[in-house]
């Protein structure tokens, strides 16, 4: 194992793939001269040269539009936004072309593309720029949507997700781009549509993802020392969703909270919840909760910011109340 941080497990399976397979190509805004936004992309421009490492025009709908035909002809284009609060500027081209060809085609065209790039908030970049878009992207068919939280999980989904043959958004996070974590030496991939149990755990079961999983780490710790032991599931890939993972651990806990860094109407949460409650009704002890932001758009002030986003101790009432233990 080595310890690197994500942007360089981010770096290392374009990178590897890219040796792999002469088809497949970044572009997006910065992405070589400057090395990436976030630093994800460093050095690839000089090992790969300016044909395969492509800095674009501030045109999302233009390059989202370009790598969709491009991968309709048999390329396989990684497509980085600087964030995905600017994917809305090109979310016609992946929703009505990227998503749907396969069908629409009757097979004769498949879309092996990556969109990726950071989600949800990053500190004090106000409304615009601090949504999760993960439900968004989600509720279409013909994507797959993965958000990993760790280094590790980013390296392998990566190299999975530029190995499909359907288009995939790959979600990230600019406050996790400097996170450092063991990964493997050498070739390893991590499938898609198999969540991961990142905490044993007998009392209740707490499901999340991407950077606010942090919170019910931090929260677990606190309530193993009150005797409380949580079973963090950590879903890795939102869509296709890993039901199956999620409802053996429910059936063994008997409680269930969701985090979420997401408004709290129609999200990722609310998914969970229906297929639990309808599949595993009868194994609940008490009834599902689940933590998201507030029903805002995000504010700039740091404090606001604070009270607006899920923390620990919001995962620790939450826990407390499936419990029936007091705080």
């Amino acid at each position: 194992m080595k310890t690197i941080q994500f942007r360089e497990a981010i770096c290392e399976a374009m990178s590897e793939e890219m040796r792999r397979d002469e088809s497949i190509y970044l572009m997006g805004e910065e992405v070589a001269e400057y090395n990436g936004a976030y630093k994800a992309s460093k050095g690839m421009l000089d090992e790969f040269g300016p044909k395969r490492v492509i800095d674009t025009p501030i045109s999302e709908l233009g390059f989202a539009g370009i790598a969709t035909g491009s991968a309709m002809n048999g390329n396989r284009p990684i497509v980085e936004f600087m964030t995905f609060n600017f994917s809305l500027v090109g979310i016609d081209q992946i929703i009505n072309n990227a998503a749907k060809i396969r069908q629409m085609s009757g097979g004769q065209f498949n879309c092996p593309i990556v969109f990726r790039g950071p989600t949800a908030s990053a500190g004090q970049l106000a409304a615009t720029h601090s949504q999760a878009f993960e439900s968004w992207y989600a509720n279409t068919p013909g994507l797959k949507v993965v958000v990993p939280s760790n280094p590790a999980d980013a390296k392998g989904l990566l190299k999975s997700a530029i190995r499909d043959d359907d288009p995939v958004i790959f979600m990230e996070s600019e406050q996790m781009y400097g996170d450092k974590g063991e990964v493997p030496e050498g070739e390893y991939l991590i499938p898609l549509g198999v969540a991961d149990i990142k905490r044993k755990g007998s009392d209740v079961t707490i499901v999340s993802f991407g950077k606010i999983i942090k919170e019910a780490y931090a929260a677990a710790e606190v309530l193993a020392s009150e005797g409380i032991e949580c079973e963090i599931i950590d879903l890795r890939t939102v869509r296709p969703m890993d039901h199956k993972t999620i409802l053996e651990s429910v059936k063994k806990t008997n409680r269930l909270v969701i985090l979420e860094e997401a408004w709290p109407f129609g999200n990722v949460a609310t998914e969970i919840t229906y297929q639990v409650q309808a599949q595993a009704f009868d194994y609940l002890d008490a009834p599902i909760v689940k933590i998201n932001t507030a029903d805002t758009p995000a504010p700039y002030s740091p404090a606001l910011l604070a009270e607006w986003l899920p923390n620990k101790e919001d995962v620790i009432a939450a826990v407390k109340k499936v419990m029936y233990r007091t705080a």
